[in-house]
């Protein structure tokens, strides 16, 4: 089946101008275009185009994309620099969600810790709690907060 870019922007939640943008910056050379020049895509170029949002998704630099688009054109190749990219994503996502997790945790207690002040109309109950009870986290300073 073929789509326009209207239709793939609509089916990936992206605007018309990012998949020119990408267009622009090579990262989606395989896309065709018909007699009038408009750009025509494949549920094959769909697929390419939820890895590169994936890949943006990580924090990739564009250019770094370009880089990974270019050693699939390059074929079989490139499989280990391919692999050892994606090992290296999979590595940043697992810091990232980490990261999240302990931000989430502290969120959690201090939910839990005005939950309880709001019950008790007062946080003066709290006062007796150590430092120690809050999730580890850089973004807790006083348990005061």
């Amino acid at each position: 089946m073929e789509y326009s870019i209207g239709e793939v922007a609509k089916k990936l939640n992206l605007t018309t101008s990012t998949l020119r943008y990408y267009d622009k910056e090579g990262l989606i050379p395989f896309v065709k275009r018909n007699d009038s020049g408009i750009r025509t895509f494949s549920d094959e170029d769909l697929n390419s185009l939820h890895i590169i949002e994936c890949l943006k998704n990580t924090g990739m630099p564009i250019k770094d994309i370009k880089t990974f688009i270019d050693w699939c054109a390059e074929g079989d190749s490139t499989l280990k620099e391919r692999y050892d990219m994606f090992v290296e994503r999979k590595k940043l996502v697992e810091e990232q969600m980490a990261n999240l997790q302990t931000t989430l945790d502290t969120i959690n207690y201090k939910c839990e810790y005005y939950k309880d002040a709001l019950e008790a109309s007062s946080d003066k109950i709290h006062y007796h709690k150590i430092s120690q009870d809050l999730p580890k986290s850089s973004c807790t300073k006083s348990q005061q907060l």
